[in-house]
């Protein structure tokens, strides 16, 4: 994506994310989000198939497999699945932490959102499933994945509505710890694989 495209997408999430709490989700049109981020409602639709998209859109699904997949074959999947969503901590440090918070929090307090996180938590299992799973062990690693994303889902709702200080990395490990609790010292290096 073009700097120009990224600064556009940037300018309409704050648009939406503003005028949503101030307003409420269901009471924006996508027209008034465009309008306040200063662009055409069509521009709005080059970079959003939907008003729920600015709050749900997800592009980390790849990387998340990915760091899945670099991680040694012959560990039991849990352990495997643990190991690359805890190699990303890093990564997660280095984004934007209100804006995710923000949109967290209002998806939180709408139905057809939370639906929405739940097709995004499905298709992140399947992404894992499709690149990490080794063949025989798709169930296992299934399993694991929902196990982690779950620990990591209820991590990110309680921060989002809780208000802790607490960076997006420390969540996700102590999510991910707590599941799998014998990698509480174990040393993760960081995924090095491409950003979305």
């Amino acid at each position: 994506m073009s700097t120009r495209a990224a600064a556009t997408r940037a300018r309409l999430q704050s648009a939406a994310l503003d005028l949503f709490e101030a307003r409420g989700y269901r009471a924006v049109t996508v027209e008034e989000i465009a309008a306040a981020a200063g662009v055409s409602h069509m521009t709005f639709f080059r970079h959003f198939p939907t008003k729920e998209r600015v709050l749900l859109d997800d592009p980390f699904d790849p990387v998340i497999a990915a760091a899945v997949a670099a991680q040694p074959a012959d560990l039991p999947a849990i352990e495997r699945v643990a190991r690359g969503m805890l190699s990303l901590a890093p990564l997660l440090d280095q984004e934007p932490t209100e804006s995710a918070r923000r949109g967290l929090r209002i998806a939180a307090g709408v139905p057809e959102l939370q639906a929405g996180m739940a097709s995004n938590t499905a298709e992140t299992e399947r992404a894992i499933v499709e690149v990490a799973a080794a063949p025989g062990r798709e169930r296992e690693t299934r399993i694991a994945a929902a196990a982690c994303l779950a620990a990591i889902t209820a991590a990110l709702l309680d921060w989002a509505t809780a208000g802790t200080d607490r960076t997006l990395g420390d969540l996700l490990t102590e999510a991910v710890v707590t599941v799998t609790p014998q990698l509480a010292d174990a040393p993760v290096p960081a995924f090095l694989g491409a950003t979305p």
